[in-house]
């Protein structure tokens, strides 16, 4: 019994030990790799450069016929430039003609509408101010009836006061809707005028082609009965769109824009032929006419295209990513890398153009910008900068997809620093 008992002790102890050889290796754990510190995010160079308001509208291709150019004033030709026979483009002046007084009475009749739309909306904003508040103070007179802090009386004569002041207001914006309307009037019968002549009398060729027809003589005066000049065009196409009220006063006749016919798979670039000032009646849009370039291929009437006008362009000014600024609150903001760490930075934006947006205040060139991972960025956390190189992010590193405006061929791009 003696010799059961110690070799169950024994059996015991050995257990014990295997027991412990196991276990004990837990109590010793490796340590855990400490990985870089910070959040991850990619930076570029703020840089000044170039950026322009884009504005895409769609329209139509029609075909080119001819061209009659007419001057609906009798005025006095004091130059010619080109005679019947001749080739001409779009753009190229033909003749001048003295047409100093039409072109005064149209400047002042223009500085006449925007004098009546100035009057109308100033009054029209006293009106209103005035409304609003007799209309609060009926309500508060009535709020004090029910307590009986004021009579009925004294309500009766605020409402009266009220409809007094609402029918002066409607009579008076009636008369200056009706001036503001003439002065309109005025100015789209001397745009009709004035069509295909320029501000120092210039009679413009509206397109490409051949002049037929020249009766602009030197020292004669043209009729407002017979075409200045006739163009047959050549095999050309033209595009025409339509843009709102915003738009027109930034859009002339000579401007370029950018053209994309997809179902012919050309791009392009057109120049502005016309640019109507009198809006259409029903849609209340404006017409604007490009001459497309006679040496793109597959262009047939009837096609669509999209227009996209540059304008509002700004120079040497701040211009970022789009991406990189965030919204909370009405507020806009970035980060900037300073000394390893994020900072918070409040921006005023101005233009925004393909992808990129201006910023007015709040940055300045050579400040290192977080344009990805800003999302998880507070004011003074660590950074480290990464690279972008692999693509998994939608802005890479190298900013190929960042662009801004043509006309110098610049690019906004990130650094790519590594860490």
């Amino acid at each position: 019994m003696k010799k059961q008992r110690l070799t169950a002790l024994a059996l015991a102890a050995v257990l014990a030990l295997s027991l412990t050889a196991c276990g004990g290796g837990g109590e010793e754990t490796p340590e855990e790799e400490t990985g870089p510190q910070g959040v991850a995010v990619q930076v570029q160079e703020i840089t000044a450069d170039t950026i322009y308001a884009e504005n895409t509208v769609s329209g139509r291709l029609t075909a080119e016929n001819e061209d009659v150019i007419m001057v609906a004033v009798s005025a006095k030709c004091t130059a010619v430039y080109a005679e019947a026979g001749d080739e001409v483009k779009a753009g190229d002046v033909l003749c001048t003609l003295d047409l100093a007084s039409t072109l005064s009475s149209y400047d002042a009749a223009s500085i006449g509408y925007r004098s009546a739309v100035q009057s109308y909306n100033d009054q029209a904003a006293v009106f209103e101010k005035q409304i609003a508040l007799q209309e609060k103070n009926v309500s508060d007179l009535k709020a004090l009836f029910e307590i009986g802090a004021a009579s009925q009386i004294e309500i009766d004569q605020a409402e009266l006061q009220l409809q007094s002041s609402i029918a002066t207001r409607n009579s008076t914006l009636a008369q200056l809707e009706a001036g503001m309307q003439s002065s309109k009037s005025n100015v789209e019968q001397l745009d009709t005028v004035l069509e295909n002549v320029d501000a120092r009398g210039n009679v413009i060729a509206p397109s490409t082609g051949t002049l037929v027809t020249m009766n602009a003589v030197e020292g004669s005066f043209v009729s407002n009965a017979a075409p200045v000049a006739v163009i047959d065009g050549v095999e050309q196409m033209k595009v025409v769109v339509q843009v709102s009220e915003a738009l027109v006063p930034k859009l002339k006749a000579g401007d370029e824009a950018d053209v994309t016919v997809s179902a012919a798979g050309e791009t392009f670039t057109a120049s502005i032929r016309s640019v109507e000032r009198a809006a259409n009646v029903q849609t209340k849009l404006y017409t604007v006419t490009l001459a497309a370039p006679s040496g793109v291929d597959g262009l047939l009437a009837g096609m669509f295209a999209d227009v996209t006008f540059h304008t509002d362009v700004s120079e040497n000014t701040v211009v970022v990513p789009t991406e990189a600024i965030l919204t909370r609150g009405g507020v806009q903001y970035v980060y900037v890398v300073e000394n390893g760490a994020a900072r918070y930075v409040e921006v005023t934006v101005g233009l925004t153009g393909s992808g990129v947006t201006e910023v007015l205040s709040g940055l300045s060139a050579g400040q290192q910008l977080v344009t990805v991972g800003q999302a998880y960025l507070s004011d003074g956390d660590p950074v480290r900068i990464v690279s972008g190189g692999d693509g998994s992010s939608g802005t890479s590193a190298d900013g190929e997809d960042e662009k801004t405006a043509p006309e110098d061929g610049n690019e906004t791009s990130p650094s790519g620093e590594d860490a």
